[in-house]
């Protein structure tokens, strides 16, 4: 559920972390762990604070958006799922979708296009159709990236949300 500042008051109450402070905290423990499974676990917990545009900025200072970027890169599946899913979920926001361009961002979320995990790469179509204007098009709309959406596009019997996305993709992005 999204929220704002005086429902974020009314949630924490006197004693509670603030928002700020929380993703912070979240952002060192996982700078800070050292086994896979805690970082895996700090990653989801930070992609689905990304959703809430109340979280856009402090995640925007806090470099969040680089942390799922980086993760992207990491030979781990479920990191990788986490971060383009922190990606997916943030970019909807403009100043987002900058910082993640900025970052070289946009070839990541296209490799996970060929993820064997089936929520990377739903996640990463979502991304790309967020990510995708006129000043990213020439980079996301390559004949090898538009071949691959539509084999996701005709893929409805195998995989309807796949099918769904890609399509709507393809519907708002792809002229051709």
């Amino acid at each position: 559920m999204f929220t704002n500042a005086q429902r974020q008051v009314e949630r924490t109450g006197r004693s509670g972390t603030p928002r700020d402070k929380y993703l912070q905290d979240l952002v060192t423990q996982f700078q800070n762990a050292t086994d896979e499974e805690s970082k895996e676990k700090i990653v989801a917990n930070l992609a689905n604070f990304a959703y809430d545009p109340f979280n856009y900025a402090f995640m925007r200072q806090l470099n969040v958006l680089e942390l799922f970027l980086d993760c992207i890169t990491e030979p781990n599946e479920r990191l990788i799922e986490f971060g383009v899913g922190g990606i997916c979920n943030s970019c909807v926001d403009p100043a987002n979708a900058s910082v993640i361009v900025q970052c070289g961002g946009i070839p990541l979320v296209i490799q996970c296009l060929s993820s064997p995990v089936r929520n990377t790469v739903t996640y990463a179509l979502g991304a790309l159709y967020y990510l995708c204007n006129p000043s990213t098009k020439k980079q996301i709309l390559k004949p090898d990236v538009v071949r691959i959406i539509r084999e996701y596009a005709a893929a409805g019997a195998v995989n309807t949300s796949f099918s769904n996305m890609a399509n709507a993709f393809l519907e708002k992005h792809n002229d051709s």
